[in-house]
């Protein structure tokens, strides 16, 4: 699948040239549904209540790009609100495509450091299924606001940042724009959590 597409504006645009958030949502078309490795049979999700959602965000480079998310149906409109309110506060986010790009694979996705939705999987340790699996939960910068599950971290690399005292590029902390954006439109922030922490993880249902 595609990755990211060309930058859009530059971040240092004048007063002039104030900088546009753009979006879109459309059906899962037949050529990418024989793509999506995240999908299977046994999902408690049909292909027919997914939708692809393509939006601006700022990078990490200070410059627009458009990202693409797959997006439950019914998250799809809550999803755009919020990351237009993320946009609009500039905070930067490193990368935004499917998680096809690697394989459908959650721990690859996650040392890419990609904001993602989608995935059909269980919880990590468990058989039930993650809130992912149903395209209603995003995972904002996943190095910079890992999950702490006691000693361990994911993924791996951000145990940097496990520190949450810290501030760097990208990371979210409790009362900044991203947790305002999402609480705005009812989705729930894991770094509330008492236990496990899930520092990059957002959800409708709060799970």
């Amino acid at each position: 699948m595609a990755g990211l597409t060309a930058v859009l504006v530059a971040a240092d645009a004048s007063a002039d040239e104030q900088p546009v958030f753009r979006s879109s949502v459309a059906r899962i078309g037949p050529v990418m549904a024989a793509r999506m490795t995240s999908w299977h049979r046994g999902c408690p999700v049909a292909i027919s209540d997914l939708r692809l959602v393509t939006v601006s965000y700022w990078g990490f480079d200070r410059r627009i790009h458009q990202g693409r998310l797959v997006v439950a149906r019914g998250s799809a409109r809550a999803v755009v609100r919020g990351l237009h309110a993320v946009f609009t506060a500039r905070f930067p986010i490193h990368r935004m495509e499917p998680v096809e790009a690697y394989r459908a694979d959650d721990d690859r996705s996650m040392a890419a450091d990609n904001t993602s939705v989608f995935n059909c999987r269980h919880v990590e340790g468990s058989r039930s299924w993650s809130e992912h699996a149903y395209g209603r939960a995003i995972d904002v910068n996943p190095l910079e606001n890992p999950e702490l599950l006691g000693r361990r971290v994911l993924p791996p690399a951000g145990a940097r940042y496990a520190d949450r005292s810290r501030r760097a590029k990208g990371m979210i902390h409790a009362g900044d724009p991203v947790v305002h954006a999402f609480a705005a439109v009812g989705w729930r922030w894991g770094g509330y959590w008492r236990a496990p922490k899930d520092y990059q993880h957002f959800s409708s249902t709060g799970r």
